[in-house]
Protein backbone atom coordinates (compact mmCIF):
# COMPACT_ATOMS: atom_id res chain seq x y z
CA UNK A 1 0.00 0.00 0.00
CA UNK A 2 1.28 3.35 -0.82
CA UNK A 3 1.21 6.26 1.14
CA UNK A 4 -1.41 8.09 -0.33
CA UNK A 5 -3.61 4.82 0.02
CA UNK A 6 -1.94 5.17 3.58
CA UNK A 7 -3.73 8.80 4.40
CA UNK A 8 -6.42 8.97 2.31
CA UNK A 9 -8.04 5.59 2.81
CA UNK A 10 -8.46 5.21 -0.64
CA UNK A 11 -7.09 3.22 -3.44
CA UNK A 12 -4.83 5.17 -5.55
CA UNK A 13 -6.31 6.13 -8.86
CA UNK A 14 -4.82 4.45 -12.03
CA UNK A 15 -4.69 6.73 -14.89
CA UNK A 16 -6.40 6.51 -17.71
CA UNK A 17 -4.94 4.97 -21.07
CA UNK A 18 -5.44 8.12 -22.66
CA UNK A 19 -3.41 10.17 -19.63
CA UNK A 20 -0.90 7.35 -19.94
CA UNK A 21 -0.75 7.62 -23.89
CA UNK A 22 -0.63 11.44 -23.51
CA UNK A 23 2.42 11.43 -20.97
CA UNK A 24 4.56 8.86 -22.82
CA UNK A 25 4.17 10.52 -26.17
CA UNK A 26 4.74 13.70 -24.92
CA UNK A 27 8.18 12.55 -23.34
CA UNK A 28 9.44 11.27 -26.72
CA UNK A 29 7.93 14.41 -28.40
CA UNK A 30 10.15 16.38 -26.32
CA UNK A 31 13.58 13.84 -26.40
CA UNK A 32 12.71 14.41 -30.58
CA UNK A 33 12.79 18.41 -29.88
CA UNK A 34 15.84 18.80 -27.93
CA UNK A 35 18.09 16.36 -29.38
CA UNK A 36 17.96 18.11 -32.73
CA UNK A 37 15.08 15.22 -34.77
CA UNK A 38 12.71 18.03 -35.34
CA UNK A 39 15.10 20.27 -36.99
CA UNK A 40 16.46 16.97 -38.99
CA UNK A 41 13.07 16.52 -40.32
CA UNK A 42 13.08 19.90 -41.68
CA UNK A 43 16.56 20.10 -43.00
CA UNK A 44 15.68 16.46 -45.12
CA UNK A 45 12.73 17.48 -47.24
CA UNK A 46 15.63 20.32 -48.16
CA UNK A 47 18.40 18.41 -49.05
CA UNK A 48 16.54 16.13 -51.21
CA UNK A 49 14.62 19.16 -52.69
CA UNK A 50 17.94 20.52 -53.44
CA UNK A 51 20.00 17.07 -54.35
CA UNK A 52 17.58 15.79 -56.96
CA UNK A 53 15.81 19.05 -58.38
CA UNK A 54 18.79 21.40 -59.25
CA UNK A 55 20.39 18.75 -61.34
CA UNK A 56 17.76 17.03 -62.94
CA UNK A 57 15.73 19.91 -63.78
CA UNK A 58 17.20 21.29 -66.86
CA UNK A 59 16.97 17.82 -68.38
CA UNK A 60 13.84 17.37 -67.70
CA UNK A 61 12.66 20.46 -69.49
CA UNK A 62 13.98 19.23 -72.59
CA UNK A 63 11.49 16.31 -72.25
CA UNK A 64 8.79 18.58 -71.40
CA UNK A 65 8.41 17.84 -68.16
CA UNK A 66 7.75 20.47 -65.08
CA UNK A 67 10.21 18.69 -62.64
CA UNK A 68 8.77 20.67 -59.43
CA UNK A 69 5.83 18.93 -59.75
CA UNK A 70 7.01 15.67 -60.85
CA UNK A 71 9.69 14.96 -58.24
CA UNK A 72 7.81 16.76 -55.48
CA UNK A 73 5.86 13.12 -54.54
CA UNK A 74 9.03 11.07 -53.94
CA UNK A 75 10.66 13.92 -51.88
CA UNK A 76 7.43 13.68 -49.94
CA UNK A 77 7.76 9.57 -49.68
CA UNK A 78 11.55 9.84 -49.16
CA UNK A 79 10.85 12.50 -46.34
CA UNK A 80 8.35 9.53 -44.86
CA UNK A 81 10.85 6.74 -44.62
CA UNK A 82 13.19 8.65 -42.28
CA UNK A 83 10.05 8.88 -40.12
CA UNK A 84 9.94 4.82 -40.47
CA UNK A 85 13.60 4.83 -39.62
CA UNK A 86 13.51 7.21 -36.64
CA UNK A 87 10.26 4.41 -35.33
CA UNK A 88 13.06 1.27 -35.81
CA UNK A 89 15.53 3.36 -34.03
CA UNK A 90 13.55 4.14 -30.94
CA UNK A 91 11.35 0.58 -30.82
CA UNK A 92 14.86 -1.10 -31.04
CA UNK A 93 16.32 1.48 -28.36
CA UNK A 94 13.68 1.13 -25.66
CA UNK A 95 14.01 -3.00 -26.48
CA UNK A 96 17.48 -2.71 -25.75
CA UNK A 97 17.77 -1.03 -22.10
CA UNK A 98 14.97 -2.86 -21.27
CA UNK A 99 12.53 0.19 -21.24
CA UNK A 100 9.89 -2.34 -22.88
CA UNK A 101 10.05 -4.73 -19.92
CA UNK A 102 9.58 -2.31 -17.30
CA UNK A 103 6.54 -0.48 -18.71
CA UNK A 104 5.27 -4.89 -18.86
CA UNK A 105 5.12 -4.91 -15.78
CA UNK A 106 3.86 -1.39 -14.58
CA UNK A 107 -0.29 -0.36 -14.89
CA UNK A 108 0.19 0.69 -18.20
CA UNK A 109 -1.89 -0.41 -21.21
CA UNK A 110 -0.19 -3.02 -23.03
CA UNK A 111 -0.32 -0.67 -27.05
CA UNK A 112 0.24 2.55 -24.88
CA UNK A 113 3.82 2.38 -25.66
CA UNK A 114 3.30 1.20 -28.95
CA UNK A 115 0.71 4.07 -29.68
CA UNK A 116 2.46 6.46 -28.23
CA UNK A 117 5.70 5.74 -30.41
CA UNK A 118 3.62 5.70 -33.27
CA UNK A 119 1.97 9.43 -32.53
CA UNK A 120 5.66 10.91 -31.93
CA UNK A 121 6.61 9.33 -35.56
CA UNK A 122 3.61 11.25 -36.69
CA UNK A 123 4.19 14.55 -34.92
CA UNK A 124 8.34 14.21 -36.63
CA UNK A 125 5.78 12.97 -40.42
CA UNK A 126 3.27 16.34 -40.32
CA UNK A 127 7.07 18.69 -39.27
CA UNK A 128 8.59 17.25 -42.64
CA UNK A 129 5.87 17.68 -44.56
CA UNK A 130 5.11 20.68 -43.98
CA UNK A 131 8.28 21.30 -44.63
CA UNK A 132 8.71 19.25 -47.87
CA UNK A 133 6.21 21.41 -48.98
CA UNK A 134 7.26 24.60 -48.21
CA UNK A 135 10.60 23.91 -49.95
CA UNK A 136 8.78 22.58 -52.86
CA UNK A 137 6.54 25.56 -52.99
CA UNK A 138 9.89 27.64 -53.48
CA UNK A 139 10.85 25.45 -56.28
CA UNK A 140 7.77 25.94 -58.11
CA UNK A 141 5.50 22.63 -57.04
CA UNK A 142 1.70 23.59 -56.67
CA UNK A 143 -1.61 22.28 -56.21
CA UNK A 144 -3.42 22.70 -59.13
CA UNK A 145 -6.71 20.92 -58.83
CA UNK A 146 -7.54 22.79 -55.68
CA UNK A 147 -7.62 22.19 -51.47
CA UNK A 148 -9.85 18.97 -51.37
CA UNK A 149 -6.83 17.64 -53.37
CA UNK A 150 -4.22 18.97 -51.60
CA UNK A 151 -6.17 17.53 -48.35
CA UNK A 152 -6.22 14.01 -49.83
CA UNK A 153 -2.10 14.50 -50.76
CA UNK A 154 -1.09 15.34 -47.50
CA UNK A 155 -3.09 12.56 -45.63
CA UNK A 156 -1.91 10.07 -47.91
CA UNK A 157 0.92 11.05 -47.17
CA UNK A 158 0.72 10.68 -43.39
CA UNK A 159 -0.75 7.23 -44.07
CA UNK A 160 1.89 5.78 -45.85
CA UNK A 161 4.64 7.49 -43.93
CA UNK A 162 2.30 5.64 -40.63
CA UNK A 163 1.87 2.40 -42.22
CA UNK A 164 5.99 1.98 -42.94
CA UNK A 165 6.59 3.14 -38.99
CA UNK A 166 4.47 0.88 -37.80
CA UNK A 167 6.14 -1.79 -39.84
CA UNK A 168 9.79 -0.42 -38.92
CA UNK A 169 8.37 -0.38 -34.94
CA UNK A 170 7.93 -4.39 -35.57
CA UNK A 171 11.35 -4.64 -36.85
CA UNK A 172 13.00 -1.98 -34.33
CA UNK A 173 11.04 -3.98 -31.13
CA UNK A 174 11.97 -7.66 -32.39
CA UNK A 175 15.82 -6.82 -33.49
CA UNK A 176 16.94 -4.73 -30.62
CA UNK A 177 19.59 -3.48 -32.56
CA UNK A 178 18.72 0.25 -33.59
CA UNK A 179 22.61 0.33 -35.28
CA UNK A 180 22.39 -2.79 -37.62
CA UNK A 181 18.25 -2.02 -38.24
CA UNK A 182 19.17 1.61 -39.37
CA UNK A 183 21.89 -0.28 -41.42
CA UNK A 184 19.03 -2.88 -43.10
CA UNK A 185 16.48 -0.10 -43.78
CA UNK A 186 18.42 1.84 -45.48
CA UNK A 187 19.23 -0.26 -48.32
CA UNK A 188 15.74 -0.99 -49.65
CA UNK A 189 14.72 2.38 -49.06
CA UNK A 190 17.32 3.90 -51.57
CA UNK A 191 16.62 1.11 -54.13
CA UNK A 192 12.71 1.35 -54.27
CA UNK A 193 13.38 5.00 -54.19
CA UNK A 194 15.83 5.22 -56.89
CA UNK A 195 14.09 2.14 -59.12
CA UNK A 196 10.60 4.22 -58.66
CA UNK A 197 9.20 6.67 -61.43
CA UNK A 198 9.79 9.24 -58.95
CA UNK A 199 12.75 10.93 -59.95
CA UNK A 200 12.56 9.69 -63.30
CA UNK A 201 9.90 8.58 -65.68
CA UNK A 202 9.44 4.80 -66.67
CA UNK A 203 11.25 5.42 -70.22
CA UNK A 204 14.22 6.30 -68.66
CA UNK A 205 15.08 2.69 -67.06
CA UNK A 206 16.06 -0.33 -69.54
CA UNK A 207 12.86 -2.13 -70.87
CA UNK A 208 14.17 -5.45 -68.89
CA UNK A 209 13.53 -3.58 -65.73
CA UNK A 210 10.43 -1.53 -66.25
CA UNK A 211 7.71 -3.82 -64.97
CA UNK A 212 9.31 -3.54 -61.54
CA UNK A 213 9.80 0.11 -61.37
CA UNK A 214 6.15 0.12 -62.79
CA UNK A 215 4.62 -1.18 -60.50
CA UNK A 216 6.13 -1.42 -57.18
CA UNK A 217 4.52 0.44 -54.22
CA UNK A 218 6.92 3.62 -54.16
CA UNK A 219 6.15 4.09 -58.08
CA UNK A 220 2.36 3.38 -57.52
CA UNK A 221 1.92 6.06 -54.54
CA UNK A 222 3.85 8.45 -56.51
CA UNK A 223 1.65 7.98 -59.40
CA UNK A 224 -0.99 9.24 -57.27
CA UNK A 225 0.12 11.93 -55.18
CA UNK A 226 1.46 13.87 -58.62
CA UNK A 227 -2.57 12.98 -59.78
CA UNK A 228 -3.59 14.83 -56.85
CA UNK A 229 -1.45 17.51 -56.98
CA UNK A 230 -1.81 18.06 -60.73
CA UNK A 231 -5.76 17.44 -62.33
CA UNK A 232 -7.20 15.50 -59.42
CA UNK A 233 -6.31 11.83 -58.67
CA UNK A 234 -8.61 9.06 -60.03
CA UNK A 235 -9.71 5.88 -58.74
CA UNK A 236 -8.30 4.15 -61.92
CA UNK A 237 -5.13 4.70 -61.03
CA UNK A 238 -5.36 5.12 -56.95
CA UNK A 239 -6.99 1.70 -56.37
CA UNK A 240 -3.46 0.19 -57.37
CA UNK A 241 -1.72 2.33 -54.51
CA UNK A 242 -4.55 1.37 -51.92
CA UNK A 243 -4.23 -1.79 -52.38
CA UNK A 244 -0.84 -1.32 -51.47
CA UNK A 245 -1.04 0.52 -48.54
CA UNK A 246 -4.40 -1.71 -47.34
CA UNK A 247 -2.11 -5.04 -47.61
CA UNK A 248 0.98 -3.34 -46.04
CA UNK A 249 -1.44 -2.09 -42.59
CA UNK A 250 -2.63 -5.73 -42.70
CA UNK A 251 1.15 -7.04 -42.52
CA UNK A 252 2.36 -4.98 -40.28
CA UNK A 253 -0.06 -3.93 -37.76
CA UNK A 254 -0.02 -7.67 -36.33
CA UNK A 255 3.22 -8.16 -36.51
CA UNK A 256 3.95 -4.35 -34.90
CA UNK A 257 0.73 -5.13 -31.98
CA UNK A 258 2.85 -8.74 -31.00
CA UNK A 259 6.32 -7.39 -30.97
CA UNK A 260 5.11 -4.84 -28.64
CA UNK A 261 3.11 -6.61 -26.36
CA UNK A 262 5.34 -10.11 -25.95
CA UNK A 263 7.86 -10.62 -23.08
CA UNK A 264 11.27 -10.62 -24.30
Amino acid sequence: MTATQLFSGLPEAKPSSFAQWRALTGRIVWVMATKGELVVAVITPLVFTLGFYLPLKYIMQFQGIDYAQFVMPIIVLQTMSFTMMSNAQMAAFEALTGLNTRMQTMPIGKLVPLLSRISAGLVRSVTSLAAALVWGHLIGFRFVAGWDQAVLFCAFSLAVGTVLAIGADALGSLTKSPEALSQALTLPTLVLGMLSCGFVPEGGFPAWIRPFVRNQPISQFSFALRDMADGGVMWQVFWVPMVWLIGLTIAFVPLAVWASVRRS
